[in-house]
């Protein structure tokens, strides 16, 4: 039963609380519950339309901030909800239009909101693979800048957009900027490991990945390869109880996915659940770029006597040297655009948990053999 003695602010903070706890359901009944008692509560309105977004239910979400704007036109959080509800819908255009309709109103001031929009162009612009939403993003987080240039998270979305647009220059100028005004900004400090990573500057990488803890991380692709990155600039051993903390996260991690969520991510890089984690599915470094011309080499030496030659459990063949095989299964049965190294780490922890046995994976080589010894695939030659 409705509580007469709560105002719509207050249902509307105790919702407020419940969905910043991720309890979009609960919070969508303390918000119903209060519309039932102030139906003109614009407030009320929007946040329901905000619990729907989150529950991806996005033509109820459309229908929430539809109401709120009639109610009041030109507020801004309707507008930049009705935009996000929009965007998923497909109405792109219409989106837009609510979006910039913020900045023709004179809320170009509001850094939050400016970010909220910036990301809603980013997150749709990584799923569709649309530059244009990420010039769009980029709009909106320079305009953030410009009204908070000492706010470390706008800086860095700028710095992120950058290197979604293929200006790494400028993406790595922006996120150390963004870490001289806030060095404990982790995602920040991740990102352009990555970045640095990718640009063969392995060094600098691992440098800003040291300054990381395993809690920081919330996709596996920098944990993979600040151990690779210790094993091969600082001869650690994979048993090295140095290791252990990010062992742990990696487990973590990999217990955060369901079944279903693995063989989406694996069909479909694209349902990957934040940027974070397409960033890691789209990453290629320089060992990519070295398998990709042995890879080049490969009808020239298959039939040669020093091809070795591999049997898949499901009858399938792959011939070549270790690397080119390890790349051709990578291409049959992985995603292509994840480099070697993320491939062979990728399928060893899948067969640690169907086999229990550790499978090497710091060459083609070790990986194959260990592969096979996990009675994975079997060595023809």
């Amino acid at each position: 039963m409705p509580t007469p003695f709560l105002s719509s602010e207050e249902y509307d903070e105790r919702a407020h609380q419940l969905y910043n706890e991720g309890q979009y359901e609960e919070a969508l009944r303390v918000l119903r519950e209060g519309l039932a008692l102030y139906p003109n509560a614009v407030e009320l309105h929007i946040g329901v339309g905000y619990a729907q977004l989150a529950r991806e239910e996005f033509g109820w979400a459309r229908r929430s901030f539809e109401d709120a704007l009639v109610l009041e036109p030109e507020h801004e959080d309707g507008l930049a909800g009705l935009g996000e509800s929009l965007l998923k819908l497909g109405q792109d255009e219409a989106a837009l239009r609510c979006f910039h309709r913020t900045l023709e109103l004179g809320y170009g001031d509001d850094i939050d909101l400016m970010l909220q929009i910036g990301r809603a162009l980013f997150r749709e612009g990584s799923i569709r693979e649309r530059s244009d939403f990420f010039d769009g993003a980029k709009g909106f987080f320079e305009t953030a800048v410009q009204q908070a240039p000492e706010s470390a998270e706008a800086v860095s979305c700028v710095g992120y957009t950058h290197h979604r647009l293929g200006d790494d220059d400028a993406a790595i100028a922006s996120l150390r900027r963004s870490l001289q005004l806030d060095n404990e900004h982790s995602e920040a400090r991740i990102y352009l490991a990555n970045i640095l990573y990718d640009r063969g500057e392995y060094e600098g990488a691992l440098y800003h990945l040291e300054q990381t803890t395993p809690d920081d991380h919330w996709d596996e692709l920098g944990i993979w390869r600040l151990i690779e990155l210790k094993r091969t600039l600082y001869k650690v051993t994979e048993q090295d109880p140095e290791l252990k903390p990010w062992d742990d996260r990696l487990s973590e991690l990999a217990s955060d996915l369901d079944d279903v969520d693995e063989l989406l991510m694996e069909l479909d890089p694209r349902h990957a659940t934040d940027e974070t984690t397409r960033e890691a599915q789209i990453a290629r470094g320089q060992l990519e770029l070295f398998g990709t011309l042995l890879s080049g080499l490969a009808d020239q030496k298959e039939e040669t006597s020093s091809a070795h030659q591999i049997v898949a459990r499901d009858g399938t063949k792959f011939a070549g040297s270790w690397d080119e095989i390890v790349l051709r299964m990578r291409d049959a049965v992985g995603d292509p655009t994840h480099t070697m190294q993320d491939f062979m780490r990728r399928a060893a922890r899948r067969g640690f948990r169907e086999t229990g046995v550790q499978i090497p994976t710091s060459d083609a080589e070790s990986f194959i053999k260990g592969s096979a010894d996990a009675g994975l695939l079997r060595i023809v030659r």
